[in-house]
């Protein structure tokens, strides 16, 4: 066929033509749709393994390899409990360095010594570790999920979401039988690079994609009241740069997880952009680990300046600030 001579087409070839556009443009929006799910999804799949419900635990309460950990005071753990239930307290999975000078009171521990510690408290290879708070310990049951997380176990480590408190709300059944202490068959740590000091975060903040935020009470924040630590106060104020997001925010009145829509206008109003790694400090590394919970949920990397403002505050040369965080 030469250039200028007309062409005709058959309705059938029309009706092809019309049918493999149609099919374009399926596969188009398929491709398209397939690129925007993930990201949803996996913001889903995260808070499912991040968290499970009364309901879940209730199912697999008998699994072989499931290990409870009930983080609270110890005297309630005595009067009531969720069935082979382990105690665990923060000197089981956290070192306090209190007769040294300069010591700080909640340190990661070496990575040898946190994997008997962990063994000692049942976790094995295959454990799938679920961690409840009494009453309203949120944050001292975040940091054992955090510890969990560097000691290369957080994708088998979750949270029962509402603790105590919805369990038996819930009318599910406690009981004071203490659980037979059986040590776990735990293999050398794959620790992951999730702790920082007093130079990362003195190098970093500021940043583009870095988030230092401060987990504590406004009041703290703000320089209206001053903390203390092993040594004593602590300075006034928060580290220079840093958003503050209290650990109080991220819960209900049930201490139950906040839904994602609140979650990211908390972390969106705080400063928080989309992606950014969200590095978390407080008085001494545990009330800033529930706000990096929360963040876990919403997908950002996270870190914890493990010394947090206790150490900060023994680097006197090192900025600190007062005054409301800007919204």
């Amino acid at each position: 066929m030469g250039f200028g001579m007309r062409t005709t087409t058959s309705p059938d070839q029309s009706l092809a033509s019309r049918s493999r556009a149609v099919l374009v443009c399926l596969l188009l929006s398929t491709v398209v749709v397939s690129a925007l799910i993930p990201a949803r999804m996996k913001a889903q799949a995260t808070k499912a393994n991040l968290l499970v419900t009364p309901e879940w635990l209730g199912q697999h309460l008998n699994d072989p390899n499931l290990v409870l950990l009930h983080v609270g005071p110890k005297s309630d753990y005595n009067t009531e409990h969720i069935r082979g239930a382990r105690f665990v307290e923060m000197g089981d999975i956290a070192d306090s360095d209190h007769e040294k000078p300069g010591g700080l009171m909640l340190q990661v521990p070496s990575a040898e010594s946190l994997r008997d510690r962990l063994a000692n408290l049942g976790i094995s290879d295959d454990s799938r570790v679920i961690v409840y708070y009494g009453t309203d310990w949120v944050t001292p049951a975040t940091r054992v999920v955090f510890t969990l997380d560097f000691a290369g176990l957080g994708a088998k480590t979750s949270i029962l979401d509402g603790g105590m408190g919805l369990w038996k709300e819930q009318k599910r059944p406690v009981t004071k039988e203490i659980a037979t202490a059986k040590k776990g068959a735990l293999s050398a740590l794959n620790t992951r690079p999730i702790v920082v000091d007093a130079d990362w975060v003195k190098g970093n903040i500021g940043k583009a994609g870095i988030s230092v935020v401060d987990g504590r009470a406004s009041a703290f924040y703000d320089g209206v009241e001053t903390g203390r630590g092993m040594q004593g106060p602590q300075r006034t104020g928060h580290i220079a740069g840093a958003k503050s997001i209290p650990y109080t925010e991220v819960t209900n009145d049930k201490v139950v997880f906040k839904t994602r829509q609140e979650l990211e206008a908390i972390f969106v109003k705080a400063g928080v952009k989309p992606g950014d790694t969200v590095v978390g400090y407080c008085h001494i590394g545990q009330q800033a680990t529930g706000m990096l919970f929360a963040a876990r949920l919403l997908g950002h990397k996270v870190l914890l300046y493990d010394g947090s403002f206790e150490d900060w505050s023994a680097h006197t040369a090192y900025p600190v600030a007062t005054g409301a965080a800007a919204k």
